[in-house]
C-alpha cells in the first residue's frame, strides 16, 4: 500500500476568484473588513426602515463601528487635515453636528447614548490604556516623566494664563469674565469632573442657576478642546519633520529597563491569550478600587486607579507576563475602540449649539491663544526637565481638554495615546487644582 504526500498548494493553485474575496477581505475601513463593512451598512439600513434599530450591544458596536471608522478614513485622507489628526478631529466633532443635524437616525443616537451612559464604558476604556500602558511601561520612563512632567505643566498654564488674560482685555471681555468663564473652564479637566462643579460653586456663591453657568462655560471648554486636539495633529506633523525635538510617544530619553520591559517574555497561542485575559482582570480591579476611593473618599477614580498601577510597576509586582498581556490590552484599546470611543461622546454628550456659541469672534481668539499659551509653555518648559518639547507640549496640551474623552481625541490626533498616564496627571490633578483654586479666588472676589 503507497502513500503520496500532498504538495502544499501554491498561489497559482487557488482560483482566482478566491484570491480576489480574500484581498477583498483583507482590505479594512478602520478595523472593519471592507464586505463585512457593506453588510453592516445595508443591515443598519434595514433596521432602520423597519424600526428594528435595539439596544442590545451588537448594534450599539455596529452603529459606533462604522461610523466612527468612516469619518476616522475620511479625515486620515483628506488633504492638508491628514497631516495633522484629521480622523481624531472628525470623529471628535463631526457626529455631534451629523445628530444635531437629523442626519444620524433617532434610535440609533437612542441606543447608543444608553449605553454610553448607562455602562460608563469610557471609564473602562480608559482603565485599559492607563493600566495596559504603565505596567507594560519602561519604570525608567516613569521614575523620570511622573517627576518632571509637573514643571511643562506649570509653566504650560502661567502662560495661558497671561496670554488669555491679555486677549480678554484687549477684546473688552473684561478680566474677570475672561478668568472665571473662559481661562478656568479651558483648564477645569473636562465637563463631569470640571464644569459641573465648577458651576455649581459659582451658583451657591451667587445665586444665579446653574443650568446657565454650566451653558456659560461649555463653549470655551469645547473650543479649547477642538483646538488643543489640532494643535496635537501639528505638533505630531512637526515631530515628523524635526525628529530630533520627538521621542516618537517617549516622554523622557531613557535606557531600557530589561526587568520591566513587556517584550522580555514571549509567549504565543493559549499562553498569550490567557496573559492578556489576565492583564484585563488586572486592569478591572484597578478600576473598581478607584470606584471604591472615589465612593468612600470622594478621590478621582481615574487618578488613584493611575497611582496604583505606578506602585505595582514601580515595586516590581507585576510579572513580565502580565506586562506582555497589558500591552496587547492596551494596543487592542487604542486600535479597535478609540475612534468609536470618541464617536460616541461627540454624539451623545457635545451639544453643536454650545460649539458653535464658542466661535463667537472675541471669545474664539482668547480661547485659541489661551490654548496655544498652554502648549507653547510646555514646549519650551521641556528643555529644562530634559523631555522631549513634543511629548512634553502634547502632554500639556490635555490640560486643555474635556476630561477622558478629550485626552483621547488630542493624544489619538498625534498618535501618542502611550502618553495617557501623563495626560491623566494634566487633566484630573490639574483640572481638580484649577477648580479647587478657582473657586477660592471667586469667592473672595466675588461675581
Amino acid at each position: 500500500m503507497s502513500h503520496t504526500t500532498q504538495k502544499p498548494k501554491t498561489a497559482q493553485d487557488i482560483p482566482r476568484w478566491r484570491r480576489a474575496w480574500w484581498k477583498l477581505m483583507d482590505f479594512d475601513v478602520g478595523i472593519i473588513p471592507l464586505p463585512i463593512y457593506i453588510l453592516l451598512i445595508a443591515l443598519m439600513v434595514v433596521f432602520s426602515l423597519i424600526d428594528g434599530i435595539g439596544t442590545e450591544l451588537a448594534f450599539v458596536i455596529a452603529i459606533a463601528a462604522v461610523f466612527a471608522f468612516t469619518l476616522g478614513e475620511i479625515g486620515n485622507r483628506l488633504p492638508l487635515l491628514r497631516q495633522i489628526g484629521g480622523g481624531a478631529i472628525l470623529v471628535t466633532f463631526l457626529p455631534s453636528l451629523l445628530g444635531f443635524l437629523g442626519w444620524i437616525p433617532e434610535p440609533m443616537v437612542t441606543a447608543v447614548g444608553d449605553f454610553f451612559n448607562d455602562t460608563k464604558v469610557l471609564n473602562l476604556f480608559i482603565a485599559a490604556v492607563i493600566v495596559g500602558s504603565i505596567l507594560s511601561m519602561d519604570r525608567s520612563i516613569l521614575i523620570k516623566g511622573f517627576v518632571k512632567i509637573f514643571i511643562p505643566l506649570i509653566a504650560g498654564t502661567l502662560l495661558a494664563t497671561g496670554v488669555g488674560m491679555l486677549s480678554g482685555l484687549l477684546f473688552g471681555i473684561g478680566a474677570h469674565d475672561t478668568f472665571f468663564y473662559i481661562l478656568v473652564p479651558i483648564m477645569a479637566g473636562g465637563v463631569g469632573e470640571g464644569a459641573i462643579p465648577l458651576t455649581l460653586g459659582y451658583s451657591q456663591i451667587t445665586g444665579a442657576d446653574q443650568g446657565e453657568l454650566l451653558a456659560r462655560v461649555l463653549p470655551a471648554i469645547m473650543v479649547g478642546n477642538l483646538t488643543a486636539v489640532i494643535l496635537s495633529g501639528l505638533l505630531s506633523f512637526i515631530g515628523k519633520r524635526i525628529p530630533r525635538l520627538t521621542g516618537n510617544g517617549e516622554l523622557a530619553p531613557h535606557k531600557i529597563d530589561i526587568d520591566s520591559d513587556a517584550d522580555s517574555v514571549k509567549l504565543t497561542g493559549k499562553d498569550m491569550v490567557k496573559a492578556v485575559a489576565a492583564a484585563g482582570m488586572v486592569a478591572v480591579s484597578l478600576y473598581l478600587v478607584g470606584v471604591l476611593a472615589h465612593e468612600i473618599l470622594s478621590w478621582p477614580a481615574p487618578v488613584v486607579m493611575l497611582f496604583l498601577a505606578v506602585g505595582l510597576t514601580l515595586a516590581h509586582l507585576v510579572s513580565p507576563r502580565i506586562k506582555a498581556g497589558s500591552k496587547i490590552v492596551y494596543q487592542f484599546a487604542i486600535t479597535a475602540c478609540a475612534f468609536p470611543i470618541l464617536f460616541t461622546f461627540s454624539l451623545t454628550l457635545t451639544p453643536w449649539e454650545s460649539l458653535i456659541q464658542g466661535f463667537a469672534p472675541a471669545n474664539l481668539v482668547t480661547i485659541v491663544l489661551t490654548v496655544t499659551g498652554m502648549v507653547a509653555g510646555g514646549f519650551l518648559a521641556s528643555r529644562l526637565v530634559k523631555l522631549y518639547p513634543i511629548e512634553a507640549a502634547i502632554v500639556t496640551a490635555t490640560h486643555s481638554g474635556m476630561g477622558g474623552a478629550g485626552d483621547i481625541a488630542i493624544l489619538t490626533a498625534s498618535n501618542r495615546m502611550q502618553l495617557m498616564p501623563f495626560a491623566q496627571i494634566a487633566t484630573r490633578i490639574g483640572g481638580g487644582l484649577t477648580v479647587a483654586a478657582a473657586l477660592i479666588l471667586y469667592a473672595f472676589i466675588g461675581a
